[in-house]
């Protein structure tokens, strides 16, 4: 049991860690198929990830989870814990999750290194500058950008229309005053003056690319393919146009390469991109999961925020676009979160409180169907807190079993794999039972509109989808185009159900309201913004950044 008086970041400074090439060799690499970070950080290379010649052979599970809520639901802490706990049942492992964002460690949300017992280390490095992954998406993003505005300043050979430039600039920070600007002031010398803005870095379509293209050749494809923009007469502009997807693929020549990491307990760790869910596509990259999969019995990765974004994505669009299919899939739920989606102020989780649980669990409930409707079979992780009731756990189980699913209760965050074995037993008995008949959602020849319908109805379980006439124009325009077999990516609110992040539980009866359409054509999907969500994140009123700094010793301290 741990000592609940240690914070994460205190106990990843004592972890037992193991050299890189030890991690590195239980996935079969030797010492020249990586290239190593310090001691205990390294990239799997391009050479030994194209000898594996797609070759898969591992299990793979998906974890996600209900809406989250300010009381926590421990995703990313399941997903390590049950990696761990499959390796202590005698399964090979690997755990896939993505890179931290600088926004919400700086701001309110904390690291994604998991928690407690459960956690994949160096834990600092992990949630600050890691490997450089995000600083090459950002540049790689940003030169796009400057090509654009210097290709209209030295006469526009192109004939873009500076009204019309759709690619903004991004920065790895939430900072809300960079969400409209205007550029090129001060005379003819800096350029033509125009409207953009900024979006954070895990929005950019260069970070989607990131994480679908499978080689380096198809990434140079990916990019090549990018619209930034529409001519005079409405004709649009790819960055292959700008001849920037060279450049830009050079700066991503590392950083497509996964990153090796290890648990607390030293099993091995692919951390890799880091796309939201809320505002894209919400996992982390494709080689690095198909790399896991040839290495690995199972594979244990996670998908962003609650199931209706980061499941429905997952399932929709990398599984679509990547050829994957998952055996098995965890949802994760705590006794709090279900409380609080039960109508409970946080100030009073800790008192037990059935039937506003029971009423929360309706939140539970829709997304155990919502998962089974893609004919994937489903295991609950009831996370354990300590203010939990044997009488609260009981009714989590029993509803549940009345949707026909097992719960089982887990103590990773104390225990380490040893609090998961349970959960990693049932994982087993699911995926190697091969009762997965994996079904997406839509097909791929039902319409763009169409698409958004029925992720807005069978999903979100809307009544209504509304948009303006010119939404409806662009992806008619879109349609013609060729572009009406791509899949879509809904950025909406994670708190909730409805584009309302109050409306917590499971609400019914309310219209989507569709704000804008983005069509990522190199990433290979279309960006649909419901409601108020925002691509450039703000901070909040007392941001995480006041806590952080270093101590006497000259360590990060206030990292959480």
């Amino acid at each position: 049991m741990r000592d609940s008086m240690k914070s994460d970041i205190e106990i990843a400074r004592e972890a037992r860690k193991r050299p890189i090439g030890e991690i590195a060799a239980k996935l079969g690499l030797g010492p020249h198929d990586f290239l190593p970070y310090g001691h205990d950080k390294a990239k799997i290379t391009h050479e030994f990830i194209g000898r594996l010649n797609g070759h898969r052979h591992g299990r793979l599970v998906l974890v996600t989870a209900i809406n989250p809520t300010p009381a926590g639901e421990g995703k990313t802490t399941t997903t390590v814990g049950l990696g761990d706990a499959l390796n202590r049942i005698g399964r090979r492992a690997t755990i896939c999750i993505r890179e931290a964002s600088l926004g919400p460690n700086f701001g309110m949300k904390g690291g994604a290194a998991g928690g407690g017992m459960a956690q994949i280390v160096p834990m600092e490095e992990m949630n600050l500058h890691f490997t450089g992954d995000f600083h090459a998406v950002t540049s790689a993003h940003n030169l796009l950008a400057a090509l654009i505005d210097n290709h209209i300043h030295w006469g526009n050979a192109l004939r873009i229309d500076p009204r019309r430039v759709t690619w903004r600039r991004v920065i790895d920070m939430n900072d809300r005053a960079l969400r409209q600007t205007t550029v090129a002031l001060g005379g003819p010398s800096n350029g033509h003056p125009r409207e953009s803005g900024f979006d954070i870095t895990v929005a950019s379509e260069v970070m989607a690319i990131l994480c679908l293209a499978s080689d380096l050749a198809d990434l140079q494809a990916r990019l090549g393919r990018i619209i930034v923009a529409e001519t005079f007469d409405r004709q649009p502009v790819t960055a292959r146009e700008l001849q920037a997807d060279g450049a830009m693929t050079a700066l991503l020549r590392d950083a497509l390469q996964p990153n090796l990491v290890q648990t607390l307990e030293n099993n091995p760790a692919l951390v890799h991109g880091g796309p939201f869910a809320n505002i894209a596509h919400g996992c982390n990259s494709v080689v690095a999961t198909r790399t896991a999969l040839a290495t690995s019995d199972y594979v244990v990765t996670e998908a962003g925020f609650g199931a209706d974004l980061g499941a429905q994505k997952f399932l929709d669009i990398k599984c679509r676009l990547a050829g994957l299919s998952p055996a098995a899939v965890v949802l994760v739920a705590t006794v709090r979160a279900l409380k609080m989606n039960g109508g409970v102020a946080r100030a009073d989780l800790g008192t037990e409180n059935v039937p506003a649980l029971e009423a929360g669990c309706a939140n539970l409930g829709r997304h155990i169907e919502n998962l089974r409707g893609y004919g994937l079979p489903v295991v609950v992780a009831i996370n354990h807190f300590t203010s939990d009731t044997e009488t609260e756990i009981a009714a989590v189980r029993d509803y549940c079993a009345g949707h026909g699913v097992q719960a089982v209760l887990c103590r990773h965050w104390a225990e380490g794999g040893k609090g998961a074995e349970e959960l990693a037993r049932a994982v087993a008995r699911l995926a190697e039972g091969d009762e997965a008949r994996f079904e997406k959602l839509y097909p791929d020849e039902m319409s763009l509109w169409q698409k958004i319908e029925t992720i807005c109805k069978r999903i979100y379980r809307a009544d209504h989808v509304e948009a303006p006439p010119a939404i409806h124009e662009k992806l008619a325009e879109w349609q013609a185009a060729g572009h009406g077999s791509l899949p879509v990516c809904m950025a909406k609110t994670q708190y909730s159900f409805s584009a309302d992040p109050s409306a917590l539980g499971a609400p019914s009866g309310f219209t989507i309201p569709l704000r804008e359409v983005r069509l990522s054509a190199g990433a290979g999907f279309v960006v649909a913004i419901c409601g108020d969500i925002m691509t450039m994140p703000g901070l909040p009123r007392v941001p995480a950044a006041v806590r952080i700094g270093l101590d006497e010793r000259g360590r990060i301290d206030g990292l959480f």
